[in-house]
């Protein structure tokens, strides 16, 4: 087997969905026992003392999460597509339907709000982390 280059591997990733790549780092993390959020929180420990505490309060990235679809999943799946570029009706389908899920990660605070407050119109349970 030719082993790939990081450029490689890279330029096939680019080519996966969203929902792709998602399962590929699950998969992967069961396969090598690690977990790919391990380095910040390495990185949030190795601060000065009493760091994390301003890190909580001085939060500038945010994350979207899908709780639920609600009742009205057909407008849920429409505000997802509006919300993820380049999610197909399928995989936004598929997105929704596997909830509780991220929807979006690390964006900033007025972003992700807007991002809540559109799912939440549609009829979604949203949450920020």
């Amino acid at each position: 087997m030719a082993k790939l280059s990081t450029d490689d591997l890279l330029d096939a990733f680019k080519e996966l969905t969203l929902i792709e790549l998602s399962e590929f780092v699950k998969k992967f993390e069961e396969t090598f026992e690690v977990t790919a959020a391990a380095p910040v929180a390495v990185a949030a420990a190795a601060g000065p003392a009493g760091a994390p505490a301003e890190a909580e309060a001085e939060k500038d990235e945010f994350n979207v999460v899908l709780d639920a679809a609600g009742d009205k999943k057909i407008q849920v799946i429409k505000v997802v597509r509006e919300l993820v570029s380049g999610l197909g009706l399928k995989e936004a389908k598929d997105l929704v339907e596997s909830a509780p899920k991220p929807i979006l990660e690390g964006v900033a605070k007025d972003a992700a709000e807007a991002a809540k407050a559109k799912l939440e119109e549609a009829g979604a349970k949203v949450s920020l982390s």
